[in-house]
C-alpha cells in the first residue's frame, strides 16, 4: 500500500490531473504540510479523451513530486472512498478555486461521508494567481498557441510541446 497509515495523518488528493497545473501542485505542497503523508491519487478514467495517458500522467507527477518525500503518486478508479480507505487514509483533499467549483464539491463530499462516514473531505484554496487556472483552460490555451509558463510545471510545458510536435 502506498500510504499505509500507521498512526500517521494520511491524505488522498485525487483528481485526472491532465495536465497537473501549479494550482494542484500549490494544493498538494500545502497539503503535504498538513498531513504527514500525501496520496496524489491519479483517476483512471476511460469514459474521458485525456490528453496524457495514465501512465504519462503518473510519471509527470512523480517527476515534479520526487523532491518532497512525503508526497506519493499513485492511480486508482472505482469508489474514491474505497481507495482511501485501503490507503489506510481518512481524509479527501479537494481544491476550491471559485464559487462554481462549490455546489459540485459539496456533493461529493456529503456523497463520500454517506458512503463512508470516517472519511472527512477538506477543501484547500490555490494560491491567488491560481484560483483561475483549470487543466481545461491550459489545455485550452496550450492548444490555441497562446503561453502557458507559469502556469504549469515545466516538465508538464515540456511534454505538452513534445505531444504537439509528435501530433
Amino acid at each position: 500500500m502506498v500510504g499505509a497509515s500507521d498512526g500517521k495523518r494520511v491524505a488522498v488528493y485525487p483528481g485526472s490531473f491532465d495536465p497537473l497545473t501549479n494550482g494542484h501542485v500549490d494544493i498538494i505542497l500545502r497539503g503535504a504540510r498538513l498531513f504527514d503523508r500525501i496520496i496524489v491519487a491519479l483517476l483512471e478514467n476511460a469514459d474521458k479523451s485525456p490528453m496524457f495517458t495514465v501512465g504519462e500522467r503518473l510519471e509527470i507527477a512523480k517527476k515534479v513530486f520526487a523532491p518532497h518525500q512525503n508526497v506519493d503518486v499513485d492511480t486508482f478508479d472505482g469508489l474514491l472512498v474505497d481507495y482511501v480507505r485501503l490507503q489506510g487514509a481518512n481524509v479527501i483533499v479537494r481544491g476550491l478555486r471559485a464559487i462554481s467549483d462549490f455546489e459540485f464539491e459539496l456533493q461529493m463530499a456529503l456523497m463520500n461521508r454517506r458512503l463512508n462516514p470516517d472519511v472527512e473531505t477538506v477543501f484547500m484554496m490555490p494560491a491567488e494567481q491560481y484560483t483561475y487556472v483549470s487543466s481545461r483552460l491550459v489545455k485550452e490555451v496550450f492548444g490555441l498557441g497562446g503561453s502557458i509558463t507559469g502556469l504549469v510545471p515545466e516538465t508538464v510545458e515540456t511534454q505538452l510541446r513534445r505531444k504537439q510536435k509528435s501530433g
